[in-house]
């Protein structure tokens, strides 16, 4: 099965987001603030990339969507820190429809005769380094149900949330079912709707989903810029700060190091 992660990484679309902007240009100089873009980045090089690099399973393919209106340094940016993941594929599009977007970006990298797993993945998530591995394995393990549905969902619930920041990391594990991370769709072939078409706490539904809890399989990034925290009565997550014992457990799970967060968000 063809193997697709998706990321979007600051692309102004139309709809999806819970801030709201009335033009396309407001919502670029928005997602491209200076403080704002360099948080995502920061998050993006410590969070989110070393658990995508070092999958123990590496063969398949991540795409990021960015808007093609984003400035050359950061689109440099971008590329250099991702330029030794041969699993990367940048995909800049204009403004538009969220949804049909996504979808299309992620059918543009995929082999239509062939069945898809897909995952979606924020800018400041991480999964644990197993994750394409066990989710091809439940893909096999689920071959009847799969057989005989266009979309089946897979759902690994246990996972931390966490708050990096120039003295390390503040984090604690929790099981929060169909939060959007380490979640993954099965798509038939020729099916042309991806795991982009539907929300993730619906996801079940619209299909079949198997859930799993025996393993911590996610980091949720927490930080001031998350979409879903802006809006005034969402309320602030108390995280205790890691020890050295859990500094190790991330490295070993995530291969996110506490000491290169603390230089990058100390810089």
């Amino acid at each position: 099965m063809q193997v697709i992660g998706f990321c979007r990484f600051s692309y102004p679309a139309e709809g999806g987001f819970q801030v709201a902007h009335d033009t396309a240009e407001a919502r670029a100089a928005y997602l491209y603030a200076p403080a704002r873009i360099e948080e995502r980045f920061r998050h993006f090089e410590t969070i989110c990339l070393p658990s995508i690099r070092a999958q123990t399973d590496p063969d398949f393919l991540f795409v990021i969507l960015i808007g093609d209106a984003m400035p050359a340094p950061l689109r440099a940016r971008l590329e250099a820190l991702t330029a030794d993941m041969p699993q990367v594929r940048i995909l800049a599009r204009p403004p538009g429809p969220h949804r049909r977007v996504c979808q299309q970006a992620i059918n543009a990298v995929r082999d239509m005769k062939q069945p898809s797993l897909q995952f979606r993945h924020d800018d400041d998530d991480a999964v644990a380094l197993t994750f394409v591995e066990r989710l091809k394995e439940a893909a096999l393990d689920a071959a009847p149900l799969l057989g005989k549905n266009r979309h089946v969902g897979f759902d690994w619930n246990r996972g931390y949330v966490a708050r990096p920041d120039a003295e390390g990391i503040c984090g604690e594990v929790q099981v929060t079912p169909f939060w959007g991370v380490a979640q993954a769709v099965y798509v038939q072939p020729g099916t042309r709707q991806s795991v982009m078409n539907f929300g993730h706490q619906k996801l079940m539904t619209f299909m079949p989903c198997l859930t799993f809890t025996d393993e911590v399989m996610y980091l949720r990034g927490h930080n001031d810029h998350n979409d879903s925290r802006q809006k005034k009565h969402v309320r602030p997550i108390r995280l205790p700060r890691l020890n050295a014992e859990g500094e190790a457990l991330l490295k070993e799970r995530f291969a996110i190091d506490a000491d290169h967060v603390r230089r990058v968000f100390g810089a």
